[in-house]
């Protein structure tokens, strides 16, 4: 039971962690352009010599 004292404190935290991660990946413009990798697989941009 004493374990519960450690364990819910820190899954806490590491929660507070995780939404912090992704509010910051949010402001700095990881999700703006979603659809630009998919497509940029589809062209072709290597062209020989």
């Amino acid at each position: 039971m004493t374990v519960l004292l450690f364990l819910i404190p820190a899954a806490l935290a590491l929660g507070v962690l995780g939404l912090m991660a992704f509010l910051w990946s949010l402001r700095s413009g990881q999700f703006d352009d979603l659809d630009g990798a998919a497509n940029r697989i589809l062209l072709d941009d290597d062209r020989p010599e």
